[in-house]
């Protein structure tokens, strides 16, 4: 499977061999493994610099990206844990600025795995040790971490309110069902209402819980879990707004300020960057001033979200875009961003995602469709995508079975084809 990733140096590969043998116990959700493992390896999770986190279905990963480029801007030293990684695992632990050497990467998962090799940890909660013991031993200013799934279960949410400077949500939507929507006593029954309410479970007592706006049951979850543990709650609209014109124009009570416009494409990135903004402005542990929230919101970088390929041995000189959204709200995005553009899509597709969640929102917008397969996991074939659709053995073969026509090229549907494209375009994350 892809998502463990292949590494060149032998002692790294030993530990993520054994990482690719562990999954997530059926029917077992919950803190206390993790708790139990951070216990084992001394706690490192309470001996962090001040922490953002970040949960969200779509944007938290943008979120962060634009939370540590302003944070970098104003000087500070920002260790980041991300997921999921693109090409290399080393890409899921960002220390000081700098993605974790071999070197270390191969410690601190030996340590984790040896610590919790009676526990049966899943890949994620050992990720996660792995990058806090990492943290809590390099000199750093301040912490970003996005949640993997959910929330109230998620492994980052061993984080105390110690530890934290701000809690932030992303936008939300339906995804991971299997998870986040189980059977469960006292919880919200209907569905957009739920995964507000395991996404806020991230909320913690005097920490400020930084929120979008969402549909009237999501928002009364978001304020209900809020008020439960006395977390602060500045949700936009109310506490705070942005607006992207040519400029990107923020507001709060502190007052209206107009900074550079991000860097990362789309309409909906103003919203992810008004999100990391409320962040900062709402918290007090870590100081930031205007002119470095600007120059992050223009130097932010995150690969494989509507990112424009550079001129390389797969895209030439083409218009080639890629984004690894795969889920309703993040074809939506990309519909709005293509809208009343004709363009090639290539896509690659994992079973069990819809393919309808892509296609719909480009709809007419559509020259052609091929689908590839997406690396290391069972995919759509093409006959999923409509009756126009073309199979392609792989990327390359695809482009080459595009028309020199000039119109510009989407690559999408998956993180894991999103990773295997930067690879052969020479482009990796770093």
């Amino acid at each position: 499977m892809r998502d463990f990733g292949r590494s060149d140096d032998p002692r790294v590969q030993a530990q993520l061999d054994r990482l690719a043998a562990l999954s997530l116990p059926q029917g077992r959700l919950g803190l206390e493994t993790i708790r139990e493992l951070m216990e084992r390896l001394g706690n490192p999770h309470r001996k962090l610099p001040p922490v953002f986190h970040v949960a969200g279905t779509n944007g938290k990963g943008s979120t962060c990206a634009f939370l540590r480029a302003m944070l970098e801007a104003e000087g500070y030293k920002v260790h980041v844990t991300t997921s999921p990684h693109l090409v290399r695992y080393n890409e899921r632990i960002r220390l000081a600025g700098e993605l974790i050497s071999d070197a270390m990467l191969a410690d601190v998962l030996e340590e984790v795995l040896d610590a919790g090799e009676d526990l049966g940890p899943s890949f994620f909660e050992v990720t996660i040790a792995a990058a806090f013991l990492a943290f809590s031993r390099v000199p750093g200013d301040v912490c970003v971490v996005e949640v993997g799934m959910g929330g109230r279960f998620d492994a980052t949410n061993v984080l105390e309110p110690e530890a934290l400077a701000a809690c932030g949500i992303a936008a939300l939507g339906l995804d991971h069902e299997r998870f986040l929507l189980a059977p469960e006593e006292g919880v919200p029954t209907e569905p957009m209402a739920r995964i507000a309410f395991e996404k806020a479970g991230i909320a913690k007592k005097s920490v400020p819980l930084v929120t979008l706006s969402y549909r009237p049951e999501s928002n009364r979850e978001v304020t209900a879990a809020a008020a439960r543990v006395g977390a602060p709650l500045a949700m936009r609209g109310d506490a705070w707004d942005s607006k992207l014109e040519a400029m990107l124009t923020y507001r709060d009570s502190a007052g209206t300020f107009t900074l550079s416009r991000p860097a990362l494409a789309g309409a909906h990135q103003a919203e992810n960057a008004g999100l990391a903004l409320a962040m900062i402005q709402h918290q007090d542990r870590i100081a930031v001033g205007l002119m470095a929230m600007s120059r992050g919101l223009k130097n932010a970088r995150w690969p494989a979200r509507m990112q424009r390929l550079s001129a390389g041995p797969l895209a030439g000189t083409r218009e080639v875009w890629l984004d690894g959204g795969h889920n309703p709200q993040a074809g939506a995005m990309i519909g709005a961003h293509f809208a009343g553009q004709r363009l090639h899509l290539i896509i690659g597709m994992i079973e069990g995602k819809d393919p309808t969640s892509l296609i719909g929102p480009l709809g007419q917008t559509l020259a052609s469709i091929t689908a590839v397969p997406v690396p290391g996991h069972e995919w759509h074939p093409a006959s999923t995508f409509g009756p126009g659709a073309k199979p392609a053995p792989d990327v390359p073969s695809a482009m080459a079975m595009l028309p020199d026509d000039g119109l510009p090229v989407l690559v999408a549907g998956s993180l894991y084809l999103a990773g295997e494209v930067l690879r052969l375009n020479n482009e990796l994350p770093d």
